[in-house]
């Protein structure tokens, strides 16, 4: 009899991406995917860690799905299971399965053995990993477009992410691997792949083979021609003249960048080790809009971080006030036990950081629905998503990350389309097909 599964998966592109691989491999295997109400025989519960709501979430998930499942195999991964396995094996009733960010590629293999998990642990050593699980697939799910992870592991350490301890240091596939499953969701109907990695502006450093982020994307380009390739979140300091120039002379590579900021201000930007200044940031903003003026442009800000006080705060709000960014995602500072921050002294109130997160996130959305004002009565090309919205328009995103609905036939899903964007509301912009 066919053994059903389940994943559950919280956290970012690379938790995805793997997730994904877990359920090509067991059903490469045989096992079908437990559907909505049906009772699975293994449950795979990938966590995340990045902040302390995150880890209570992983918790959370884990006993919800060990009651809703009984009489599974239940096996636990991810950043949470990384950092936390002690803390899973006390909450837990039965025993379960953890299995390391290193040990991935064994998950599959491991939650299809007959012998029941008895507490099995293969975490290993996460800070002395030097290679990178390698795990193919054939398709992204039933996604339009792909996660393509080519990086793992961060080397950085700022001091409040917790990432590099449970991710270990910065490892690459291999040039021959990536092109491969490149080629594998191009032939599988991919139209976008998207590159991502967890500190993925590090790709090559630690190959033989004398590569760098923007090599890899050219090579990316070149062999898919016909595939949009969109680079997940990036260092401002990695964003290189080689990095635009690719970008520039590959038409499938889309004008979209996703630069983590964190800080506006000097002070609080060198406690939180992160290698750069205000002016260099905004530098490398002008010199990106400079050469893409309609290039999205997306923002990772960090606020309530110890020592931020009026001043340090007012700095980044003015900071993203005047750079062009399209969008931000705002987050609050969460102390991570483990990390320098976590002891630092002038932690900043809950309640202020959370009054400080409402004025940046209404920033963002005025900055966002400018760049989409800016681009009506325009022609973008659309790739059409696998689904309706509520009002049954179709969805899709520009090439510069912008969404759109709009009115046309099912047989338009999945593909890239010419749309003329024409009407503003409150989270996209109302389209209209151009017809050849």
């Amino acid at each position: 009899m066919k053994k059903k599964f389940t994943i559950n998966t919280l956290g970012c592109k690379v938790n995805q991406y793997e997730s994904s691989s877990f359920l090509y491999s067991f059903e490469k295997a045989g096992c079908t995917q437990a559907k909505s109400g049906e009772n699975a025989d293994i449950v795979v519960i990938n966590t995340c860690a990045v902040t302390a709501k995150a880890g209570a979430e992983s918790r959370r998930t884990v006993r919800r799905l060990m009651r809703r499942h009984p009489e599974a195999k239940v096996v636990i991964t991810g950043c949470y299971a990384q950092m936390a396995a002690s803390e899973l094996a006390e909450i837990v009733e039965e025993p379960v399965c953890i299995i390391g960010n290193g040990n991935k590629h064994l998950l599959v293999e491991t939650a299809l053995k007959e012998t029941p998990c008895d507490l099995t642990m293969l975490m290993g050593k996460i800070l002395k990993k030097d290679t990178i699980c390698n795990l193919p697939m054939e398709r992204f799910g039933n996604r339009t477009r792909a996660y393509l992870r080519v990086q793992d592991g961060c080397s950085n350490f700022c001091t409040y992410c917790i990432v590099p301890y449970t991710r270990g240091p910065s490892r690459s596939l291999s040039l021959k691997a990536i092109l491969s499953q490149a080629n594998r969701f191009a032939k599988a109907g991919h139209k976008e792949i998207v590159v991502t990695g967890i500190h993925v502006g590090m790709y090559g450093k630690d190959l033989q083979e004398e590569l760098d982020i923007a090599d890899l994307m050219l090579r990316l380009c070149q062999a898919q021609p016909e595939t949009r390739f969109r680079l997940s979140s990036i260092e401002p300091q990695e964003i290189s003249d080689t990095l635009l120039e690719a970008m520039s002379t590959c038409s499938n590579f889309m004008p979209h960048f996703h630069i983590p900021l964190q800080s506006g201000d000097d002070t609080i930007l060198s406690r939180m080790h992160r290698g750069y200044d205000r002016e260099t940031f905004r530098t490398v903003i002008h010199k990106c809009m400079h050469m893409f003026p309609d290039a999205a442009i997306g923002i990772d800000i960090l606020t309530g971080f110890p020592g931020e006080g009026e001043e340090e705060f007012n700095n980044s709000k003015q900071l993203l006030e005047e750079i062009d960014a399209t969008y931000f995602h705002v987050f609050p500072y969460s102390k991570r036990p483990g990390t320098p921050a976590a002891s630092f002294k002038n932690q900043v109130p809950l309640e202020i950081s959370r009054q400080r997160v409402a004025v940046l996130r209404k920033l963002a959305h005025k900055k966002q629905m400018e760049f989409y004002d800016k681009h009506l009565n325009t022609t973008r090309k659309v790739l059409v998503e696998q689904k309706r919205n509520s009002e049954q328009l179709l969805t899709g995103f520009t090439d510069n990350y912008i969404p759109v609905v709009f009115a046309g036939a099912d047989e338009l899903m999945g593909t890239i389309i010419p749309v003329r964007l024409k009407t503003l509301q409150e989270n996209a912009v109302l389209g209209e097909m151009v017809r050849p």
